[in-house]
């Protein structure tokens, strides 16, 4: 996994990047009530307000970490927004999107830098 100083994480799977909130987070927004996905089929460009999160505390926006092109939303979230806060990092994933040049990824934290980051 990759991290960013968002707080986003980012998981390559196959050709995609699969793109979540981290653990840290999660928890910093305290119970996710609502939470409002992209359209697939979206083009971004880095730094793009793609989700937004609304929990009891406040609103966060999700940016795009990279370029590229929203493919697929995790629907479930719609039903159980209170998945970000029981799984952050696996089932409450927000959406997956294909990019152009992967290594891009090699620009962001890895989990020891992110650890240290959020210190």
């Amino acid at each position: 996994m990759r991290y960013t100083e968002e707080h986003e994480w980012l998981r390559v799977e196959d050709d995609l990047v699969v793109v979540g909130i981290s653990e840290h987070a999660s928890t910093q927004l305290g119970d996710v009530v609502f939470v409002d996905l992209p359209e697939p089929g979206t083009e971004v460009a880095k730094d793009d307000e793609v989700v937004v999160i609304e929990s009891v505390k406040a609103a966060s926006d999700i940016l795009a970490p990279l370029d590229g092109e929203i493919v697929e939303v995790n629907e479930t979230l719609a039903d159980n927004p209170g998945l970000v806060n029981d799984d952050p990092t696996g089932d409450a994933w927000f959406f997956k999107m294909k990019v152009e040049d992967l290594s891009a990824l090699d620009e962001l934290m890895d989990e020891a830098a992110y650890k240290k980051f959020i210190g």
